[in-house]
């Protein structure tokens, strides 16, 4: 699988330190409860090392809410992402994440790993987006084929399918759902979810993928998987496993899918 960035690859160990703090710029309103939602199941799973996890999140200024490909470019601007940095920090961040998918593949992988590079180097921590972290977390599943379910218009949601490409994964099947807002998106509940998972499913793909960061999906990962059969990579989940691989902290939840239950 392809590589993205030094930057996104910088692992700084805290396995022996007793919190593991990792700062994420949401942007907007739409399911960043999701994020609460995921830290309590962290401390929930019995797993010692999850005690001193924390997910501190700053809202961003995504300028316009939409899934379009001008608008998206100018929500993932380093300007933007970098003036929440110092809120991160004061809450004692140690790594920080772009819980934003749709606005960092927007930028191809080159740029998306540019724009990684330049938020890491704002706030000086190791840093990472979520598209990165939908490669990574196919990379440590060992997948090879999945289908996109995504709540994109189609073209949006071919660009996510070009990335995970360039990072070497096949793509069998991409389904947007031609939702331009993510207001909208983060609207839908659990039966929403569902229904798209299993119309984005494909019956070559090792794993389905759920893209969008305004879509709540932390409390029906497990339940997803259950009803495909197979690994779900949501986007919350994956961004915040991914703020964890870069702090080097594993922490098995099994509530969280396959993707957490390891280690």
């Amino acid at each position: 699988m392809g590589d993205s960035t030094s930057r996104t690859d910088t692992i700084t160990s805290t396995a022996d330190t007793a919190v593991a703090t990792v700062g994420f710029l949401y942007p907007g309103y739409s399911a960043e409860d999701d994020y609460p939602r995921l830290e309590s199941l962290i401390h929930d799973s019995g797993d010692p090392r999850a005690a001193g996890v924390r997910l501190p999140l700053v809202h961003t200024d995504m300028g316009t809410d939409a899934h379009r490909v001008d608008a998206l470019l100018e929500m993932g601007a380093v300007h933007r992402l970098a003036a929440g940095v110092g809120e991160l920090k004061a809450a004692g961040a140690r790594a920080v994440v772009w819980a934003c998918t749709s606005a960092s593949f927007v930028y191809g992988w080159e740029g998306a790993g540019q724009q990684v590079a330049a938020l890491s180097e704002a706030a000086g921590l190791p840093a990472s987006s979520t598209s990165f972290a939908f490669a990574h977390a196919v990379q440590e599943l060992e997948l090879s084929r999945v289908a996109i379910a995504a709540t994109y218009p189609d073209d949006v949601a071919g660009l996510f399918a070009e990335f995970l490409k360039t990072a070497g994964a096949e793509v069998v099947g991409t389904r947007g759902s031609g939702i331009i807002t993510a207001a909208e998106v983060g609207t839908w509940g659990r039966e929403d979810v569902l229904r798209i998972a299993r119309e984005g499913d494909d019956p070559a793909a090792q794993a389905v993928l759920l893209p969008d960061t305004a879509l709540h999906t932390a409390a029906w990962v497990a339940e997803i998987e259950e009803t495909l059969g197979k690994p779900v990579l949501t986007a919350n989940q994956v961004t915040v496993w991914e703020g964890l691989r870069l702090l080097g902290r594993t922490v098995r939840v099994p509530a969280l899918g396959a993707l957490f239950d390891r280690g």
